[in-house]
């Protein structure tokens, strides 16, 4: 069950760093008509964040600090690079998905070895 609580904080890593895009760095927050919906962007990325940390916190009760951590952030990590290139066409070069790819194996590796 911890490694599934882990899985849903890295993914709302994932959501919390998408949404941080969106916020344009938390500037022009004048409340216009138009601005509105950097509001729903702030405030999806606060939530996501805190229950993240939460949901990472609840993981680490059993399981080991260093894998959690490395696989919380390498799912956020390969999951917001992967948003970029699907979604806001960021490049998808042959290193930078091999380097993915490398990200990926290592997450599987603590998975596999975590005791």
């Amino acid at each position: 069950m911890s490694w599934i609580v882990l899985f849903i904080a890295g993914l709302l890593e994932v959501v919390w760093a998408v949404g941080l895009k969106y916020t344009h760095g938390f500037s022009r927050l004048k409340l216009s008509q138009s601005m509105q919906p950097r509001w729903l962007y702030i405030a999806m990325a606060v939530l996501s964040m805190s229950l993240s940390l939460f949901l990472l916190y609840l993981a680490q009760r059993t399981i080991a600090i260093g894998t959690s951590y490395v696989v919380w952030t390498g799912i956020g990590a390969v999951g917001a690079a992967v948003t970029g290139i699907v979604l806001l066409g960021e490049s998808a070069s042959a290193m930078r998905i091999a380097s993915l790819v490398c990200i990926v194996i290592g997450i599987i590796g603590l998975k596999i070895s975590a005791h």
